[in-house]
Order: C-alpha cells, then structure tokens, then sequence
C-alpha cells in the first residue's frame, strides 16, 4: 500500500527538470498517455477484463477528465510556477479534502483521533517541504516570508491539482462499482490524456527538447510514477477505509527525502526529522484511529455508527 507514495515522492522530483525543455501541457500528455497503454497492456496479461461496464462509463469519462486531464495538467502548470518544497506541501494536502469527502459521501467515520492525526500530518509535511527560516518568520511576516509573491500562480495551480486529485480519488469508487479498477485506472489515463494531446499539437513549439537522461527520467515518470503508482493507488482506493489509506499521501515527501539520502548523499535537518516522525504518527493515528478512540474491547460493528465526526 505505501509504494505508490514512495514512487511519487520520486516521480514529482523527476518531472521538475523536465520542464525546462517542454510545456507543462507535454509534460502531463507524455506522463498519461504512455501510462495508460501500459496499465491496459498490463491488465491483458493479468487476465483482467478491459471491458467497463455501461453503469460505470459515465463515471469513468468524469473520472478521467477530473483525476487525466485536469488534475495532470493542472500539476504540471504548478510545478514550473511552484518551488519544489511548497509545491510537495500543497499537492500532499489532499488527504484533508479526502476525508471531508468520504466522511460526506461514504459516511467515513473519522473522530477526533482520526482529525488529530490529519492535523499532524499537515503540520509534518509543512515541517518537511518548507525552510526552516520560513516557518521561524511565518507568524510575523506572512506569506511573504516565502520571498515571493504570496498566492502566485503556482501555488493555485497545485491547490487545484490538490482538489482535482481528491474528487478524483472519490470519483475512483463510482467508476469501479462494476468494472475492474485496474483497467478503469488505464482507461482513465488514456482518456484523460486525448484532450491534453490536442492541446499539444495545437501548440507545436510546446517540444519537446531533450536529451537522452532526460528521456529517461520522462520514462520513470510514465511507467513508474504514473502506470504503477496509480494503478496501485486506484486499486487499492476503490475500496477499504479512504481516508487511511490517502493518509498516506503524508509519506510522500518523506519517501522524496529519504532517496536524497540515500542517493545524494543528502542529511537530514532536525526540522525535516521532526516532520518525518509527525508524517509517521499521523497515520498511525489515522489508521488506529477507531482503535485509539473507542479501545479494544469495543466491536468495530458497534463502533462504527457512533464515532464522532
């Protein structure tokens, strides 16, 4: 369940450079269309059936315009306009629409450990994608601590992306309620990735322009970051608790550091290892948080209806 998290924390580090030598639009188009391919392709060999069914397509044409092209397109925009760390925080922010949506829609119970534990890791992954100079001046200079223009371009981009991605993951349950979630999640790629094919070729100096390693972190971001993360993420997103398992988007920047580390020979600040251990206890909580709220002796039938909201 966390590998989708891990491979996103990479894939959003590999795209950043990419946008040096085409638009963001080539960018979202390159990373969906390939994707979707793959996956459908992957589906065949896994014996699953491609077919969806005629109750789920009108949810898969609104899935696929919402999490395809919307939320790709609007990501992409986001991180040419968007420093990477502010950018992380405000993409891995969705886990709190989610929850409102999934207590609205599903009737997810979350209670007051379960709000604790989104609060926490809000706080962790502000902890993680921002200077510590900028956390140490927020109070007293506002937004524009960050040195930029407050509220830019950017950032409505990626709180776009963040909104777009949570409907999507909803969105995710009704497209699948008759048909195979991995093939869905192939389908929607595909989809959602035409319209942002015909605004590439309407725009043909859109490029793209690189070279041989760039090519290749194009393709890690395809098949790895795309076809493998989402078709995990919307497998495992069609059913189960919702708001625990997007809870582990809070992971994603952590995984994104841990690979400087390892590879970069990266350190960790004490700021960054005070996010990683909030990122970790907030989906503990979230997880357990059932457990933690009403204890173990309570039946998960009985605890269900009467936790509070």
């Amino acid at each position: 369940m966390v590998l989708p998290f891990a491979l996103w924390g990479t894939a959003m580090a590999a795209m950043k450079p990419l946008l040096v030598g085409a638009s963001p639009l080539t960018l979202a188009c390159l990373r969906l269309l390939p994707a979707g391919l793959v996956l459908l392709f992957a589906a065949l060999l896994l014996g699953r059936s491609l077919r969806v069914d005629p109750v789920d397509r009108p949810w898969l044409l609104l899935f696929a315009l919402v999490d395809g092209a919307l939320f790709q397109g609007l990501l992409a925009q986001g991180l040419g306009g968007t420093g990477a760390g502010l950018g992380s925080v405000l993409i891995d922010s969705q886990p709190l629409l989610v929850a409102l949506l999934a207590r609205t829609l599903f009737a997810e119970a979350i209670n007051p450990v379960g709000w604790l534990g989104l609060l926490l890791g809000l706080v962790g992954i502000l902890c993680l994608g921002l200077p510590a100079a900028v956390l140490r001046h927020w109070w007293l200079e506002g937004p524009a601590a960050l040195g930029v223009r407050p509220w830019s371009h950017g950032e409505l981009w990626m709180l776009g992306a963040a909104a777009a991605m949570a409907v999507g993951t909803v969105l995710c349950r009704y497209a699948t309620r008759r048909s195979d979630p991995v093939a869905v999640t192939g389908w929607h790629m595909l989809l959602g990735g035409l319209p942002l094919l015909v605004a590439v070729l309407l725009d043909p100096a859109s490029g793209p322009d690189w070279d041989t390693l760039q090519w290749g972190l194009m393709a890690y971001a395809s098949l790895f970051g795309s076809a493998l993360a989402y078709g995990l993420f919307f497998w495992f997103a069609s059913s189960g608790d919702l708001t625990g398992f997007t809870a582990l988007t809070f992971l994603t920047p952590v995984f994104a550091l841990l690979c400087g580390v390892l590879f970069l020979q990266e350190s960790l600040q004490p700021l960054q290892w005070l996010g990683t251990a909030l990122a970790l206890i907030s989906v503990v909580l979230i997880h357990r948080r059932q457990v933690l709220w009403h204890g173990d002796a309570l039946p998960a039938a009985v605890a269900a209806p009467s936790e509070a909201s």
